[in-house]
């Protein structure tokens, strides 16, 4: 089977890679749409490229519950949200959201551990 550029994953995000990651696929960018369309007041912050991991995206629920999936360039998150009419920010500007951290912290007072 041929691999679909369905997201856009590899015409956005050109031709590097991470040196100890593995990139995004269409699953991960399935993983977050599917997040954003079961919860309500979702908002995606993008998170940078380092040196051994993909650009990432973190979707935030309205109750703090998030997920963390690759996406391979923050052009790819941006019209995942775009289609989806939800909010974008760039983490290392806007920081996270209290709420999340406020859901870690119920978790962990639960005895469940971080996501």
């Amino acid at each position: 089977m041929r691999w679909r550029d369905r997201y856009g994953l590899r015409r956005l995000r050109g031709p590097k890679v991470a040196k100890f990651d593995r990139e995004a696929t269409d699953a991960d960018i399935e993983a977050l749409i599917d997040f954003a369309k079961s919860r309500r007041g979702v908002e995606f912050y993008v998170e940078p490229e380092t040196f051994a991991t993909d650009t990432t995206a973190v979707a935030v629920a309205d109750d703090g519950e998030w997920t963390r999936r690759r996406v391979g360039s923050p052009a790819v998150i941006h019209k995942v949200a775009r289609d989806l009419a939800l909010p974008v920010y760039d983490v290392q500007l806007t920081g996270y959201p209290p709420r999340m951290r406020a859901y870690n912290e119920r978790r962990r007072k639960e005895g469940r551990p971080e996501l």
